[in-house]
């Protein structure tokens, strides 16, 4: 596989992220939820302080140190990513490492700069982000929160029977999680490698055992049969 495709996609990702996430910024308050499709799609934004899918790590110094650990793992898998292009891995599982890199760095460009360049959101006064506002952004630099928007509640209203353990007869709910495009990217990446792993490695395998590695000198005169 190429890297210029690869790059393509990568680039595609982006784009698409960033874009609906600036969109998302820029027209609704912290807190906003539309119906997109019936009970079930809805676009809800809210922003994460901490890792993919909601999660928190640590409060201000926790979100430096994540911060910077999604700086290095985009640097080193931006060598790995061409590793994989140059040896020639399964075209899949270049797709899919490309997923996962991509949806990476979607979310670190949130925390490296949306602190510096938007307005911070408030619920109780729902108000909308302005781009670039006059007194500064809301952050400093890798203080960004990450955008989230898509928010899937299947199943609402439920409750847990009540002879499970510590959770019997609490609310239900599936799927709470509230995430945007480079969350999906990740976690599509992720799971195509865990299904099609038997795949994507043994077709590797298959190369390297018909690729013969000798010490011996070939030139003109050496003879093959």
């Amino acid at each position: 596989m190429k890297a210029r495709q690869i790059v393509f996609l990568i680039l595609l990702i982006i784009f698409a992220d960033q874009a609906l996430k600036f969109y998302i910024k820029l027209n609704y308050y912290a807190g906003e939820e539309h119906h997109v499709i019936g009970n079930w799609f809805r676009l809800h934004f809210v922003e994460n302080e901490g890792m993919a899918w909601g999660w928190k790590f640590g409060g201000d110094f926790g979100k430096i140190i994540l911060t910077l650990f999604r700086l290095v793992a985009v640097i080193w898998g931006s060598f790995l990513l061409r590793d994989f292009i140059r040896k020639k891995y399964h075209r899949g599982f270049i797709v899919c490492a490309a997923l996962i890199y991509a949806g990476a760095l979607g979310n670190l460009i949130d925390s490296l700069f949306y602190g510096l360049i938007f307005e911070q959101s408030n619920p109780f006064s729902q108000n909308v982000a302005r781009f670039f506002p006059p007194g500064g952004g809301y952050a400093s630099f890798l203080h960004g929160k990450v955008v989230d928007m898509f928010y899937f509640p299947i199943i609402t209203n439920a409750h847990f029977p009540s002879w499970i353990p510590w959770v019997g007869g609490d609310e239900f709910e599936f799927f709470r999680p509230v995430f945007n495009l480079a969350d999906a990217s990740i976690s599509a990446g992720v799971i195509a490698i865990l299904v099609f792993q038997n795949r994507f490695f043994k077709k590797h395998e298959e190369l390297q055992h018909h690729t013969i590695e000798t010490d011996s000198v070939v030139n003109d005169k050496t003879q093959i049969f």
